[in-house]
């Protein structure tokens, strides 16, 4: 049976995650998520029968008074839960040598679980693309071995399994899918005013709100582009980004010779989740297969980057150095904030990012450690932060 350790377990991919697992093959050793809402924590950890659980914040009185309050109404025994609190939490939990370890934590905060994952041997189920994203350089280090590293998202899902049709020398460019989020076919002048309630709301996938908001700005769809180049060692000018709002085809790879695979299935997590944790092999029924009976349409556009500067903004950082992704992610969080705050427009959060990107000085890739990437995002927090009002 495969153990598992699975960070951010009460989130989106944490959730849909315990779904997969459910379905048997999986022992789940230790389950780490925030703090926020210790009643499904508790519910996951009763339901698993897990031994291990971390919390960033809290304490672990009250996160054994959770898993004691849900053991009882269900009339079963109270286990016994070894308890973990802090910021490392997650990172000591990465390290303890599951042959999985499913990372959905949200932010740059997942890079040194990300790390610890790689360094113990297990293999990482990456959700958490921003640990790519901000230390780029240290997570390719890192990695043991070629296929120690799994993603999750569907867009690197998809290219992961298209990528198996031919060798590296054979691929021309990776095309990267994208839904268009909420606000697809709009112009720049449309887009003043909006709210975080517009913004949230997707039109196919249910995902947290710092995400959320990020495929709104198309800023999701660039980290996706530094993630891609990062994972598969492709060039950023040799990446496309189109939109495809339908979200069936989850991103294709075009080979030299002119031949184009794409895989495509219904906008379900549940299926890239579920290859990552059984890769290289696909899991039986992972979800219902798209309809080939009945009449459909897919349709792909040119993306408008004079409207949604993300992808660009992110091209431009890739290029620039080794530490310029992290402040972009740095930087795009704390306006994420505060715009969902009310505090910031909705066009100003790329505005903001391209002034940050210009000011930052940069630092070469040799000789990156975490002491130098934290700096970048401490720099790129306080710039954003006096920026923002």
């Amino acid at each position: 049976m495969t153990t598992l350790t699975l960070l951010g377990s009460t989130g989106s991919i944490g959730t849909q995650a315990l779904e997969v697992v459910a379905r048997g093959g999986y022992e789940v050793r230790a389950l780490a998520a925030g703090g926020g809402n210790l009643r499904l924590l508790a519910e996951q950890v009763v339901d698993h029968e897990v031994p291990v659980v971390a919390v960033s914040r809290g304490s672990a009185e009250d996160v054994r008074a959770a898993v004691s309050a849900v053991a009882t109404q269900r009339r079963r025994p109270v286990p016994t839960v070894e308890v973990l609190v802090g910021q490392q939490a997650a990172t000591e939990l990465a390290a303890g040598g599951s042959d999985v370890v499913l990372n959905g934590i949200t932010g740059s905060v997942g890079l040194e679980p990300t790390l610890a994952a790689l360094r113990a041997g297990s293999r990482l189920a990456l959700a958490n693309k921003e640990s790519l994203v901000v230390g780029g350089a240290l997570v390719r280090a890192a990695r043991q071995r070629p296929d120690q590293i799994v993603p999750v998202d569907s867009e690197h899902s998809a290219m992961a399994q298209a990528l198996r049709s031919g060798e590296p020398r054979e691929v021309s460019r990776l095309v990267l899918t994208a839904s268009g989020g909420p606000f697809r076919g709009r112009r720049r002048e449309e887009l003043t005013g909006v709210t975080a309630a517009q913004a949230l709301d997707h039109p196919t996938w249910a995902m947290g709100p710092v995400v959320t908001v990020n495929s709104a700005t198309l800023v999701n769809k660039g980290l996706e582009l530094i993630e891609a180049h990062l994972l598969f060692d492709v060039p950023v000018e040799d990446i496309t980004v189109v939109v495809h709002p339908q979200s069936v085809v989850h991103s294709m790879v075009e080979f030299v010779d002119g031949s184009t695979i794409a895989q495509a299935s219904p906008p379900d997590m549940r299926l890239p989740i579920a290859l990552a944790l059984s890769w290289p092999h696909r899991p039986e029924r992972a979800i219902a297969p798209c309809r080939w009976d009945e009449a459909t349409s897919w349709t792909f556009e040119p993306l408008d980057e004079e409207t949604f500067r993300g992808v660009r903004l992110a091209r431009q950082a890739a290029a620039a150095s080794a530490t310029h992704p992290a402040v972009l992610n740095a930087a795009n969080e704390e306006c994420v904030a505060a715009f969902l705050a009310g505090r910031l427009g909705f066009l100003a959060v790329t505005d903001i990012l391209e002034q940050v990107l210009a000011e930052h000085d940069g630092a070469p890739a040799d000789g990156l450690d975490l002491t130098t990437v934290h700096a970048a995002e401490t720099w790129a927090r306080g710039r954003a932060r006096e920026l923002a009002p």
